[in-house]
């Protein structure tokens, strides 16, 4: 039965299947959410985080030890490796921290508003060239996120500008990934955040520190194996298919977010939400669509200007 499975899906097209793991790793973030609301009320979600890390460092050993090892551990950047696990751990406190205090729909939307700060970063610091459309739509996300945060409509609310901070230090964990890609294998890359990440949230853990009953203890093992999960079917989703054919699958994550808050919690997204959100998924779907078009007309360019290249330059140089 299982090996039929296998075969109707590998008959599948690519895009298709694609999607399907998409879905899938959509499922998998969403129930840790769930997860993470639910033992949040107890407790604190840097101990969560210390959890997360610590057992999703051992997920990704076996992965190690089955690529090559040793070899896998060599890098020339443990400093770009150490800004990304400070990153990536500042990145799962704030995030946790507005599941807990937020509808889960809320957070669920805020959290899409990364790509809009990930235009910004990789401006600044790949020195990429973005032009006046995805310079539009970002400005209309960032409109959807202040719709959210309804700002002069009554207090801060800190879940708000946890959620809101949580996704800024998303964006900047995706632009140190995307340079420490350009040298470093992906199990490196995950086994080195596993651990740095591990001991930098030990202390603040042990600030906070309880003692979890066994099914708590359970659910945060579940915890820091379904964050390795996810990013594994989130890989094989974008290694399978286009990204643009997949990537809106992702957004079935708020269709997850508003369905578990309304099952479990009771929750109802308002018009705030509504609107906001709305406006937070437009614009980040056009960022994405319209960046893979640039790099579509980028790839068509490279064989005319690799045809006048002179015999024996470099591709990029003048004959």
């Amino acid at each position: 039965m299982v090996l039929r499975l296998k075969a109707r899906l590998r008959a599948l097209p690519p895009n298709v299947r694609g999607a399907l793991w998409m879905l899938m790793a959509a499922a998998v973030w969403a129930t840790n959410d769930v997860i993470v609301k639910a033992i949040g009320r107890t407790i604190d979600p840097t101990q969560i985080a210390f959890f997360r890390c610590f057992f999703g460092a051992l997920t990704v050993i076996p992965f190690l030890l089955a690529s090559s090892g040793a070899l896998a551990l060599r890098t020339r950047r443990f400093g770009g490796h150490v800004g990304r696990s400070v990153m990536g751990y500042l990145a799962m406190v704030f995030s946790w921290y507005s599941v807990v205090h937020l509808p889960l729909a809320d957070a669920a939307a805020l959290a899409f508003s990364r790509p809009l700060f990930m235009v910004v970063l990789a401006v600044l610091f790949l020195h990429e060239v973005v032009r006046w459309r995805r310079w539009t739509a970002t400005a209309i996300g960032f409109l959807g996120v202040l719709i959210m945060a309804r700002p002069g409509l009554g207090e801060i609310n800190l879940g708000l500008v946890a959620a809101i901070t949580g996704a800024f230090f998303v964006a900047v964990v995706n632009v140190l990934i995307k340079s420490l890609a350009m040298t470093e294998r992906p199990v490196t890359i995950l086994f080195y955040f596993g651990v740095l990440s591990s001991l930098m949230a030990l202390g603040p853990a042990l600030w906070v520190w309880r003692t979890p009953a066994p099914l708590e203890f359970a659910l945060l093992v579940f915890i820091g194996v379904a964050g390795a999960l996810g990013q594994y079917l989130t890989i094989r989703a974008f290694r399978i298919a286009e990204a643009t054919a997949v990537d809106p699958f992702d957004y079935a994550r708020l269709l997850y977010a508003a369905l578990f808050g309304f099952l479990l919690f009771a929750e109802l997204p308002d018009a705030f939400t509504l609107i906001g959100a709305a406006i937070i998924v437009g614009s980040t779907w056009y960022i994405a669509r319209r960046g893979a078009a640039v790099q579509r007309e980028a790839r068509l360019a490279t064989p005319a200007q690799s045809a006048t290249t002179a015999p024996g330059s470099k591709p990029g140089e003048l004959p």
